[in-house]
């Protein structure tokens, strides 16, 4: 299983995730900066993700709605601040009341994440870290299952490589 470390930190209100694939950084960076690529490893496998707006640059938006095996669409958003293309990324990430203009749900918690990819042997690290803005914002996704869901999200991602 790529997800190898989960360390809660509720002191630094911080969620921190650690991966390790089995393909080139190069090859893992594509996952994320290409939206039909991410769209098949976005979410947990029973509520696939849709990219309406991906615009992986500084200053730039991703939309995106994941579908429920009921149909139902919930809807995020990233503000992304920062691009070390094929090392790292970073973004505000929220959610949005709807998957047709994406407005922030302002009652629910924003994190600011880094998303890092290093160099490991013949494979790659992933280095996922999440910060809220308070510690309820943090036991609120902790509590909606954001380790379960990003886990199996992550976990996607070596079969993807093989084979997507």
């Amino acid at each position: 299983m790529p997800v190898i470390d989960v360390t809660k930190d509720p002191d630094n209100r911080t969620l921190r995730m650690t991966a390790r694939f089995d393909a080139p950084v190069e090859r893992v960076w594509q996952v994320y900066a290409d939206p039909r690529q991410l769209e098949k490893v976005w979410g947990p496998p029973t509520y696939p993700a849709t990219f309406v707006r991906h615009e992986l640059r500084p200053g730039g938006t991703m939309h995106y709605y994941m579908t429920s095996p009921e149909g139902e669409r919930y809807a995020g958003f990233w503000n992304v601040t920062s691009v070390d293309e094929t090392n790292s990324f970073e973004f505000e990430d929220g959610f949005a009341l709807n998957a047709e203009n994406f407005a922030p749900d302002t009652d629910q918690p924003v994190s600011q994440n880094v998303y890092r990819f290093v160099a490991d042997g013949d494979g790659t690290r992933a280095e996922y870290s999440s910060v809220y803005a308070t510690e309820e914002g943090l036991a609120k996704v902790l509590e909606m299952g954001v380790v379960e869901g990003a886990t199996q999200a992550i976990n996607q991602i070596d079969e993807f490589l093989k084979n997507g």
